[in-house]
């Protein structure tokens, strides 16, 4: 069996990941959701690790590529919370901040991971 080594992308998907789960925290602080909040903190602490020991695995040129990837996740953040904030304006009543930044923070990434799979043709 091939080891298949870890990818930017992989790693720049965890840390939307994480962006997520951190974007999420408030909503149950302020649910006073004691027992998630712990829960989501855990996950965070293992993805987070994980990150960690899959960046540590990068080759040299895989490295050099996971800053434009980051800011590919940032941009696509910045539109989760576009996309979110026209969804709520037009479709909903208004709702918590809280839940509107893990909501944004969720479609944002959602729009990074597709957006890995559209290649540039040659």
């Amino acid at each position: 069996m091939q080891r298949v080594p870890y990818s930017p992308e992989r790693v720049s998907i965890a840390i939307g990941l994480c962006v997520v789960m951190l974007s999420a925290l408030p909503r149950y602080m302020v649910g006073g959701h004691e027992t998630r909040q712990t829960l989501l903190l855990m996950a965070l602490v293992f993805v987070a690790g994980a990150v960690f020991l899959q960046w540590r695995t990068l080759s040299a040129s895989a490295r050099k590529a996971l800053p434009a990837l980051l800011q590919r996740l940032l941009i696509m953040l910045v539109l989760g919370v576009v996309v979110m904030g026209v969804w709520h304006g037009l479709f909903t009543d208004w709702i918590s901040w809280q839940m509107f930044i893990s909501h944004a923070a969720t479609c944002g990434l959602i729009f990074h991971a597709v957006s890995l799979w559209w290649k540039p043709r040659d």
